[in-house]
């Protein structure tokens, strides 16, 4: 439909006659077959048009709060305009929770496509909105994506209200507040943000709205539309909106005075202002003793720079600085590469490319032969690879590392962000060594320290050094000893538990 067709049925007013309402309506969705239209004697008394789209709106609700209100016999009062027929339809006859009043024809669509039924009467210029929606969810299930041993096995869903139901289950508290909007023109996608209005910076939720406001786009099918929408700065491969699927993690977030976004029809609810250390927590880090979590904590960083630097590293000794090997060491990988015919560079090339291929490819494979792909692709192809003398042993075992510390990140984002960061490493490594290796370090990390996200800097507690947030960065002290919420945020409301101290 042209941009001229909408805005005339937005400003197009509920006739008084009911077959040109029909009508219209028909029209402008294309006589669509599931859009039912419903003759009825409202009351037995009005001549009725009830409308609804199939498959959108709950059957029990629709024949028992509507029509089992809407075609009782009652004795009716006097009415002297049409405005009292409607209100004692919505506040005396009327079962459903959900009934409001609409007087055009953008209003009455919208209520359509949302799941609800919509009501017009003969000889009244408005209608009745009533609420219906019923069309099938999946089931609350366990998250896929950030798997835990121990904690909640709840995951988000695509409902929007069933997600924000997850949230308000776990904090029972008023000032959790849940503002929505519509962002898509076509879509009209609902957007919810969510944020403790005593705990939250103020600045961060205006800022945050202001964004979603400047949105003027078709359609928003996902939450990843929004966060590219809303992140401070698009030129980095990293990210400064963390995403979860896990309402555990983002209550744990709102209590910490950060702002969550929930996106109808996704199950990833994002979180902002996001900091670098966040990628590197899960949320079993706080269902663990703290020792336990400090060393799992360790464990993901040791990860994070294994995976990073492992290739370019092997790279870079075995090219320019074979003088830091061990001699046995050095004889033994020389004997391996003996009747390899590329450099080391070329191997490590053909291998992560070989990786990332298997990667993608066993994400879209049918879970039936997926076991059996990753069988060929890790076992047998590897093993084919060395005794062709393709690449060598050493090689193999490096990006087999480097492989499996990239799924010890708990957030995908930051691991694709390493993807990315270490085929850069590895071409500047093969071209100076070291040297191309520090260069790219350092201009990473002062990349790093110039982010923000959402006004936040993005290395905090790091740089600038914030000394009281440093007890949950890389190791995690004990719950009696974080009193207050991390200052990064911006909070006002700094105490998290009082300073009383627990008898023993």
């Amino acid at each position: 439909m042209s941009s001229a067709a909408q805005s005339d049925h937005e400003q197009k007013l509920i006739s008084p006659n009911l077959i040109e309402n029909t009508e219209y309506c028909k029209q402008v969705m294309g006589q669509s077959n599931d859009l039912m239209i419903r003759p009825l004697q409202c009351l037995h008394k009005w001549p009725s048009i009830l409308l609804y789209i199939d498959g959108l709106v709950d059957v029990q609700i629709l024949n028992q709060a509507i029509l089992g209100s809407l075609l009782q016999t009652h004795d009716l009062p006097e009415f002297s305009a049409e405005d009292e027929r409607l209100s004692y339809l919505q506040n005396d006859i009327l079962a459903a929770s959900d009934v409001l009043l609409v007087d055009n024809i953008q209003d009455v669509l919208n209520a359509l496509l949302s799941g609800s039924a919509v009501l017009l009467i003969e000889g009244s210029t408005k209608g009745l909105k009533i609420g219906a929606a019923g069309w099938e969810d999946r089931a609350v299930t366990e998250p896929v994506s950030q798997t835990v041993v121990r904690g909640p096995m709840e995951g988000f869903n695509e409902n929007l209200r069933t997600n924000t139901s997850l949230i308000r289950k776990r904090i029972r508290d008023p000032h959790l507040w849940i503002e929505e909007r519509e962002v898509g023109r076509v879509t009209k996608t609902k957007v919810a943000v969510l944020y403790l209005e005593h705990i939250v910076d103020t600045e961060v939720v205006e800022e945050l709205r202001r964004r979603l406001d400047e949105i003027d786009i078709d359609s928003v099918l996902e939450s990843g539309y929004i966060e590219e929408l809303v992140q401070d700065k698009t030129g980095t491969i990293f990210p400064t909106v963390y995403n979860t699927e896990r309402p555990d993690t983002v209550s744990a977030a709102l209590l910490e005075g950060r702002v969550a976004i929930i996106v109808d029809g996704t199950p990833f609810a994002l979180l902002v202002p996001a900091l670098f250390v966040h990628f590197f927590q899960s949320a079993e880090d706080y269902y663990q003793r703290a020792d336990i979590s400090t060393l799992i904590r360790m464990i993901r960083y040791l990860a994070f720079f294994i995976a990073l630097l492992a290739p370019s590293f092997y790279i870079a000794i075995s090219t320019f600085h074979q003088e830091m090997l061990p001699t046995n060491l050095l004889i033994s990988l020389a004997a391996q590469r003996e009747g390899v015919p590329f450099p080391a560079f070329i191997e490590a090339i053909l291998m992560e490319l070989t990786y990332e291929i298997l990667r993608e490819a066993g994400i879209r494979i049918p879970k039936t032969v997926g076991q059996a792909v990753s069988i060929v692709g890790t076992l047998v192809i590897g093993q084919a690879a060395v005794d062709a003398g393709v690449v060598s042993a050493a090689m193999v075992i490096i990006v087999s590392i480097t492989a499996i510390s990239s799924y010890v990140i708990p957030e995908n984002g930051l691991s694709i962000s390493v993807r990315i960061l270490r085929f850069v490493l590895m071409i500047l490594a093969a071209a100076f060594g070291f040297y191309g290796i520090l260069v790219v370090l350092l201009i990473t990390v002062t990349h790093l320290c110039s982010l923000r996200s959402f006004g936040v800097p993005y290395m905090s507690p790091f740089a600038p050094l914030v000394q009281k947030d440093l007890k949950d960065t890389i190791f995690r002290v004990p719950w009696s000893h974080m009193k207050t919420r991390p200052l990064s945020t911006g909070t006002p409301n700094k105490t998290r538990q009082s300073n009383k101290k627990m008898k023993r």
